[in-house]
């Protein structure tokens, strides 16, 4: 695919695979599945496995601008892409 305005992009279209996958979904009864519809889920993929993990640690962690008794509201689960390796 090519990418007409490629100077808008937050970074460049890699073309090495990235086999290494973070499905990131709502929890069931999460509130903003009224937003995004119940069956919502996004699909980050990096080139490790360590990547991956420390991008599953800074998700998945509480920030510091979080209220007292909040916790990320997601679900998260590690996938990998056979074919891409």
């Amino acid at each position: 695919m090519n990418i007409c305005q490629s100077h808008n992009l937050r970074t460049a279209p890699t073309t090495h695979s990235k086999p290494y996958g973070l499905r990131v979904s709502l929890k069931s009864g999460d509130p903003f599945a009224k937003l995004l519809g119940s069956d919502w889920s996004r699909t980050h993929w990096y080139a490790t496995a360590e990547q991956r993990d420390a991008a599953l640690r800074e998700m998945s962690r509480k920030h510091e601008y979080s209220r007292p008794g909040d916790f990320p509201a997601h679900v998260y689960e590690k996938v990998v892409n056979l074919a891409a390796r």
